[in-house]
């Protein structure tokens, strides 16, 4: 069985490395995070997501840039927003988008 592939982008390293590890902790998922726009569009580019989880700190610019260039590429990907909340409220985050 295949794993769902989630993007994960955020701006702080020590963050972005536990909100992934978090996300791979299930093993129905497989996360790949990114710091700057341009990983994340890169990694979008080269494989096929089910989810985009935006982190804090994102500026609203990238943010506008970032949603424009992925809902172009893929009409139907999800978006989600996570602002923290520790690793119950991202699963329930991430279950209800991919419902």
């Amino acid at each position: 069985m295949s794993k769902t592939q989630i993007l994960i982008i955020g701006r702080h390293p020590e963050i972005l490395e536990t909100v992934v590890r978090l996300v791979n902790n299930n093993p129905s998922w497989k996360a790949t995070g990114c710091l700057t726009d341009e990983e994340a569009i890169s990694a979008f580019n080269e494989q096929q997501f089910a989810l985009i989880l935006l982190g804090a700190g994102i500026e609203e610019e990238s943010e506008v840039t970032l949603c424009h260039h992925f809902k172009t590429q893929d009409p139907g990907i999800k978006i989600v927003q996570h602002y923290g909340g520790g690793s119950g409220l991202l699963s329930a985050e991430i279950f209800e988008a991919l419902k």
